[in-house]
């Protein structure tokens, strides 16, 4: 029963965390568009009153006329939106549904026995480390290296750096699904302190100023930028990072860490690339193809480089051989019944008997062949051998006689 509830739990807030997440990348990508579309008015009265940049836009129906000021309006005559809740809530729920997914169950989602065998509050200390430790880093890089003129290029660079070693890390101490899952949710981490402790405290101080009648001091409007900025160029690798859990080929290999690495890098240059194809600000003799380019270069060799290997002529032959039921139940048996038999039943499937095996024919195949995700972090050790008469047993019809 309490696989049941877990299972329903994890279905609603994994709903939540990606209409959140949504709203929040959404709204990202739509402000880091204005930011680079708008153009310094001409209009005397615009000038006056203190915007800096305007632009038109028509969409459902309607004509919208968005303005950004240069520091602070002198007033605020209507109601002042805030963008906070999505950033908020995406973390909130996602850091639930790891915290369920992962952190609860870290014995079998974390673990692999194979790299250090963690005890269970031993893997969530590591793991929380990497989110606390990660935004550290990150936030005195830009405090630091970052507040100085030209420092974003040196915060990027080592905000890469250390990616990259906790890709490896991470890879070196947790089971691949799960060292994915963490690098992306300790940069999601990042995003979203980035809004609570620097973008909206900053905002806050501006209004207040505003409020009182004082000069507002452009350093926040800066800083927030600088954040929002680094946030946008964020979202794709954290996004691989979160769906790379749906395909182990990516990260049950001996250099899965590589593969997140070239992933996420191939991420952050079409992010770039789109960034300076809609902005109107950068010239229009700037050419964001090259990320383009490079960012789909990369995805390309990644696939070639990770491609199998084509078969012998004794592999096509055993490829060819029709596999028994007699045979998969053994594996089964084997590989398979020690979490979905009599005793323990995840996901609510069972695999202890003919009738069950039937039942559930189609999953046995896509999860144990096709994705290769079961048994969780190939926890029983089944073989390419096996899966492969699983295989054939299952496209020559699943017969269970």
């Amino acid at each position: 029963m309490d696989a049941y509830f877990l299972d329903w739990a994890n279905l609603l807030l994994r709903w939540l965390h990606v209409i959140t997440a949504i709203a929040w990348v959404g709204s990202s990508f739509y402000f880091v568009f204005l930011d680079n579309n708008l153009q310094k008015p001409e209009s005397p009265d615009l000038l006056e009153k203190g915007v800096g940049g305007a632009m038109w836009a028509v969409h459902g129906g309607g004509f919208y006329n968005p303005q950004k000021y240069l520091v602070a309006p002198k007033k605020i005559h209507t109601h002042l939106h805030w963008f906070y809740w999505e950033s908020y809530t995406t973390w909130l729920t996602g850091f639930a549904l790891f915290s369920v997914s992962y952190l609860w169950q870290a014995q079998t989602y974390m673990v692999d026995p194979n790299l250090i065998a963690w005890t269970r509050g031993e893997a969530v200390v590591v793991a929380l480390a990497f989110l606390v430790g990660f935004w550290f880093v990150y936030d005195a890089l830009c405090r630091t290296v970052g507040a100085k003129d030209g420092g974003d290029k040196w915060v990027g660079l080592f905000v890469f750096i250390t990616i990259v070693f906790a890709a490896w890390l991470s890879t070196q101490l947790f089971a691949g699904r799960a060292a994915f899952l963490l690098v992306g949710a300790m940069i999601g981490t990042a995003m979203s302190a980035n809004v609570f402790f620097w973008i909206i405290p900053g905002q806050r101080k501006m209004v207040t100023s505003m409020d009182a009648g004082e000069p507002v001091d452009p350093i926040h409007g800066k800083r927030g930028k600088q954040r929002s900025v680094h946030n946008t160029y964020f979202t794709l690798p954290v996004l691989f990072a979160m769906l790379s859990n749906h395909y182990s080929f990516t990260y049950t290999g001996e250099y899965n860490w590589v593969v997140l690495v070239v992933m996420m890098t191939a991420g952050a240059l079409i992010r770039q690339y789109f960034v300076m194809r809609h902005g109107f600000k950068l010239g229009r003799n700037a050419n964001p193809i090259p990320y383009a380019v490079v960012g789909s270069v990369l995805i390309v060799g990644l696939i070639v480089a990770m491609a199998p290997a084509p078969q012998t002529p004794v592999q096509q032959a055993a490829a060819q051989q029709p596999a028994s039921f007699a045979q998969v139940k053994a594996v089964m048996d084997q590989r398979c019944v020690m979490c979905h038999g009599a005793a323990m039943q995840m996901k609510g499937v069972r695999v202890d008997s003919a009738d069950q095996i039937a039942v559930h024919a189609q999953g046995i195949y896509q999860q144990v062949v096709v994705t290769k995700a079961m048994p969780m972090n190939n926890a029983t050790g089944i073989t390419d051998e096996e899966r492969a008469l699983v295989g054939r047993w299952f496209t020559a019809g699943a017969s269970t006689e």
